[in-house]
């Protein structure tokens, strides 16, 4: 009799909580590549070989560390498609006695979980997923008898928690937060170093052929697939992010240029998200390099705040909002997503840009994200759920409990207001101020209606107007009203007419 330990693809961690304590010689590990897994959204190609190959991959490390494991690919000709069906195969396979599982990520995941018990007829203990800094309890906690759930507040509770980036009681440098001096926008003469490419090996090329054959119509493309499959390449990628990038990553994490998609950031969110990579630990060797005066505390404190702050403030948002969360819809947007979003096909170069780079790589850094493709989801009244649903499938670091919030709360304001403290609305002045996109566009950013003026502008107006009655009385949206009162009614009209023809040919 053997105890049964699932793995999933977002569990690609030596030191996972079901395999702490356990006696590999009665255990046997199982690892499957299923339909329902892979079919769910429309995923991006080179998102499905990420993690198809480092799930390979890791299948092959924890064989070399002594452990069983039962790896059932996709192709097999017996593969039931879903993973209870595939733990029903082990069970008579191995003659199970007991199961023992890290806990689910997601919502849709926990549900199957929580039925393995009554459909199997056996133990089945589930673990808490120790890989975060704050649990599940930690979190509800923090959010009893507050009006508000603001991810800074939470933030310093993970400083003091984690001791990072921290003298004593205080933080480094006198201050929480140095997002301030995070916004300056780049310039092309600057040295950028592009992150590792690791060259596909045998196992990755038949993931490779597998994923091209099985999902030639997603989007995407693997040719230049380069992404690290193994622990020992992702922390080749860490390594060179905090001796290249890290110094000015502080500096330069809002900006965009065009044909240049990575900048200084660090391209390590697949490999933390799918386990590849453990978080305070990446953390902590961020604050090394910050202690040995190698990196400023702008860099160092901004980085850490997206780990510690904002990934484990969104994880909390996402069990604590509940499953139904998925169908906010504040602003009762229902336009459908516009075909460019799958094409990059559109004469708007920031969106194309965005876009493009997306279908390239399966990546766009957290501005491109909400300031770029976002923000005109927003100002467009696209349908959140389709948003979601497309950053989920787009993304190669996107898993629901991550993305979800991002999209809904953050990027769309759908939520209205839970996770975030006002929309992320902007005209095309933003986008110009942030990128080099609008000097190479062929709308003018400075023109606000006519033929050649940015749709961002005139969208954006269109927006504060059309959802004054929800957000005039959030003090973050004073400013945007006071100046739509001092426009010319005549100014006002056009606007809004400019932008209502925009939407009509949008579809």
């Amino acid at each position: 009799m053997a105890l049964l330990i699932p793995i999933f693809g977002d569990q690609l961690s030596h030191g996972l909580s079901s395999l702490a304590g356990q006696d590999k010689k009665a255990c046997v590990i199982l690892m499957a590549e299923v339909d329902e897994e892979t079919e769910y959204v429309p995923h991006h190609k080179s998102k499905m070989v990420y993690i198809l190959s480092a799930m390979r991959h890791h299948a092959n490390d924890l064989r070399s560390a002594g452990w069983t494991v039962d790896y059932v690919k996709l192709t097999d000709a017996e593969n039931s498609g879903s993973f209870t069906g595939e733990i029903a195969r082990a069970i008579e396979r191995h003659k199970v006695s007991a199961l023992c599982v890290t806990e689910a990520g997601e919502w849709r995941v926990k549900a199957m979980l929580d039925s393995w018990p009554d459909r199997f007829d056996i133990p089945v203990e589930i673990r808490p997923d120790d890989r975060f800094l704050c649990t599940h309890a930690e979190f509800e906690s923090w959010t009893k008898d507050r009006k508000q759930l603001r991810m800074e507040f939470f933030y310093r509770d993970m400083r003091r928690k984690s001791g990072l980036m921290m003298n004593g009681d205080t933080p480094e440098g006198g201050q929480w937060n140095f997002d301030a001096e995070n916004r300056k926008p780049a310039k092309r003469d600057l040295a950028m170093p592009a992150p590792l490419h690791f060259a596909p090996n045998a196992v990755t090329q038949d993931v490779i052929q597998m994923v091209e054959r099985r999902f030639a119509g997603n989007m995407g493309e693997t040719t230049k697939f380069g992404f690290a499959v193994t622990r020992e390449d992702a922390l080749r990628q860490q390594k060179h992010f905090l001796d290249h990038a890290l110094p000015n990553f502080g500096d330069y994490q809002d900006a965009m240029l065009t044909g240049e998609p990575f900048l200084w950031h660090s391209i390590l969110s697949p490999y933390i998200n799918s386990g590849l990579l453990d978080p305070l630990e990446l953390c902590r060797a961020v604050e090394v390099q910050y202690r040995a005066g190698k990196v400023p505390i702008n860099a160092a404190e901004g980085f850490i705040r997206q780990v510690i702050g904002w990934r484990e403030y969104v994880r909390g948002i996402y069990w604590h909002a509940g499953p139904e969360y998925v169908e906010s819809n504040a602003f009762a947007a229902t336009r459908p997503l516009p075909e460019f979003y799958w094409t990059g096909k559109t004469d708007m170069h920031c969106l194309s840009q965005a876009i493009g780079q997306t279908i390239e790589h399966s990546y766009a850094h957290h501005i491109q994200r909400l300031m770029i493709t976002g923000n005109f989801a927003l100002l467009a009244g696209l349908n959140p759920k389709e948003v979601h649903k497309w950053y989920l499938a787009v993304y190669a670091d996107a898993y629901e409990w991550v993305e979800l919030p991002n999209s809904l709360g953050m990027s769309q304001f759908a939520d209205g207001g839970m996770l975030a403290s006002k929309p992320y609305a902007a005209s095309g002045a933003y986008i110009n101020r942030m990128s080099d996109y609008c000097t190479h566009c062929s709308y003018d950013v400075k023109q606000r209606t006519g033929p050649k003026a940015c749709p961002f502008n005139a969208l954006y107006w269109e927006f504060i107007a059309r959802n004054e009655r929800k957000l005039r009385k959030n003090p973050r949206m004073a400013m945007p009203y006071k100046n739509w009162e001092r426009m010319a009614d005549a100014d006002k009209v056009a606007l809004r007419a400019h932008a209502q023809q925009f939407l009509e040919k949008l579809g």
